[in-house]
This record gives C-alpha cells, structure tokens and sequence, in this order.
C-alpha cells in the first residue's frame, strides 16, 4: 500500500524505538502536518489479561476532563415521567416501543449512545441483534442502564467515554482532538489511564500494562512509556 505524503512526512517525525513521555509523543503529534479535519487522537492499550475469562474483563467508563471534541448524540428508551425527564436535560431523542420498527427495519442510527431505564430493558432487548454489534446496547456497567437519567445524560454530554476490552485484549479509545494541544489531551489521557489501572482484575497475574501508544485518526502510532 502505498503511504501517503502526509503519512510520510509524519512518520519521519516518530522514532519507533523509543518510547515517548505522553507530553512529550503529543507535542510530536502537534507538529504533523495537518489534515482538512480535526482529527482524533487515539489511544491503544495492550493488557496482560485475557478477554476470554470473564473474571479478567476490564470494562468501565470515565469522564474526560476536556470532554472529547465531539457532540455526543443519546437516545433515551423511557416512558411518562422519565421520558419527560429525559427530553429537559438535553437528550435528543426520546421513546419506547415505537422506535422498535424504525432501529430494525429503517436501520436509524442517527444517534451515539443509548439509554435505557430498567423498565425499558425487556423492549431493548428485542434490539440486542442490532444494536450489540454496534456497542450501542445499554449496559449497567457503563451507566446507561440506570433511574437517573439526567446524571447519565449529562455527563455523556460532558465527555463521559466508556473502555472495554477487544477479542485481542487491547482498549482502543479516542480521547480528544488534534485541537486540544498537548496540555489538555494529556489531561484526558492521565484521567484514562488511572481509571484502566484502577480497573485491573484481581485474577489478572504479571504485567498488568503491556503496552501504550497513541496516534491521530490517519498518522503513525508513538509507543508511550507508561510507569
């Protein structure tokens, strides 16, 4: 495959053999040439535990300091007061069952989150073929299944990012924009970190982080040197 000029030029600013202090691999990623869009600066983490037992799962949520650049739009499955609710504290779509045959016939997604009061579980679960596969399906662990669905609304709207492992035992988690600078995305990455530290499993034996790196949406990746 043939790189890009831009890809090319960025490349030539990463070593990849060292491993950078995250400040330091985020002022590099500053310094890249720029694309027509803000990009995405990712993170990649590798860890020593396996996805395959569910004792050794490492799932969660956190709030990011500066938020992540993007407008996050929520769909909220609730009914009478709740729904009510939901549409004053900003959510910008609100409904039960109707919504059913417009997700699995029309394919709507127009939306990035989805909550859902318990009430409402069994009527989403008709929708688990669909939305599972998309990791759209609310869940009690990342505070999407819950009562409280102002909270939940507001703090997915202030920059509230879930991390879960893959089948290959990697979180890959965008946590900002090329925009924000290093100060501000190293803020995210710091709140990230501590939380998928926090959330190691105590079944998880030897290196519990195997390693960090972070790239934008279409550069190289910088291998970070995470203590």
């Amino acid at each position: 495959m043939k790189m890009s000029k831009r890809y090319a030029e960025s490349a030539k600013l990463v070593d990849s053999n060292k491993e950078y202090e995250i400040k330091e691999a985020l002022e590099i990623i500053e310094k890249m040439p720029k694309t027509k869009f803000d990009q995405t600066v990712e993170l990649h983490v590798k860890l020593g535990v396996d996805s395959k037992h569910a004792d050794q799962q490492v799932r969660g949520t956190v709030v990011l300091p500066n938020g992540t650049g993007k407008t996050q739009r929520v769909l909220v499955f609730a009914k009478g007061p709740k729904a009510e609710e939901a549409e004053k504290a900003g959510a910008d779509f609100v409904g039960a069952e109707e919504l059913i045959p417009k997700i699995q016939n029309d394919n709507w997604f127009d939306y990035d989150v989805v909550v859902a009061t318990p009430d409402m579980m069994g009527v989403v679960g008709r929708l688990g073929k669909v939305l599972g596969p998309k990791g759209l399906m609310p869940n009690p662990k990342s505070g999407t299944v819950t009562m409280d669905v102002t909270k939940a609304i507001k703090e997915i709207k202030s920059g509230k990012v879930e991390y879960r492992l893959d089948k290959t035992n990697i979180i890959h988690l965008g946590f900002g924009k090329v925009s924000f600078g290093a100060e501000k995305l190293a803020e995210n990455y710091d709140a990230i970190m501590g939380a998928i530290i926090k959330a190691k499993p105590a079944a998880a034996k030897g290196q519990y982080i195997r390693s960090v790196s972070v790239s934008t949406t279409m550069g190289p990746g910088l291998y970070i040197n995470q203590k």
